[in-house]
């Protein structure tokens, strides 16, 4: 599926889905609580999504109908079976590949906020990666934008200055934001490779005795 928003979306979707099986509407719901945060979330784009994702194999169509009979032999007439999109194999496996995508699109506004939700699901260097990148692009923003109000604080009417210095301050809160995730990160991989490193250690200690295994304890006296 191609980049961009395209990608994004794939991403929600395939992360979503691996959670749990989900129906439809299910799945918008989820989708639109996880969307709607970052950017406007258009359900017009959801089931061109769905039918690109089942083409390529990557999730399937279930029918609760069955389940539902067997539960249950006796059912409403005319009810309406519902369909529920689950994750298939290969599914999982481009899920584990766009988790590993560590570069600017990443950091971008349109995309950061999904992968951030499926921190999770994401092995701690690139999590790392992707925060740290993050908050360089948030920096050369800051730079521009107070290069900017620099240059025009002069020309600026008095709200469109306080419009301009809450937008900075906006940038600046994540900034801080961004620097205790990065520090959290980086002390969670020191315990780790400490805790790799004790282990390695004694993993290579020699066992008691075995430095001169030819040697057999004294008899004691008696």
């Amino acid at each position: 599926m191609a980049g961009g928003r395209g990608g994004v979306l794939e991403l929600a979707v395939l992360g979503s889905l691996h959670e749990t099986p989900l129906h439809g509407y299910e799945l918008r719901k989820r989708l639109n609580s996880l969307l709607g945060m970052f950017r406007a979330f258009s359900y017009g784009s959801l089931y061109p999504c769905l039918r690109q994702l089942l083409t390529e194999g990557l999730i399937v169509e279930d029918d609760d109908s069955a389940a539902s009979t067997a539960e249950s032999p006796i059912t409403l007439t005319g009810r309406r079976s519902k369909i529920v999109y689950r994750l298939t194999t290969e599914g999982k496996e481009r899920l584990q590949e766009l988790l590993t995508q560590a570069g600017p699109s990443a950091w971008e506004d349109e995309s950061f906020g999904v992968h951030f939700a499926f921190f999770r699901h994401t092995e701690a260097e690139v999590r790392l990666r992707i925060l740290e990148g993050r908050r360089s692009r948030l920096e050369e923003r800051l730079d521009g934008v107070r290069t900017a109000l620099a240059r025009t604080r002069e020309r600026l009417d008095s709200y469109t200055l306080e419009l301009q210095r809450h937008g900075l301050e906006s940038v600046e809160r994540e900034v801080r934001w961004l620097n205790e995730l990065i520090a959290t990160e980086r002390r969670g991989s020191l315990a780790d490779d400490e805790r790799h490193s004790a282990a390695e250690r004694a993993s290579r200690a020699p066992a008691p005795g075995a430095d001169n295994p030819g040697r057999h304890p004294a008899p004691e006296d008696n």
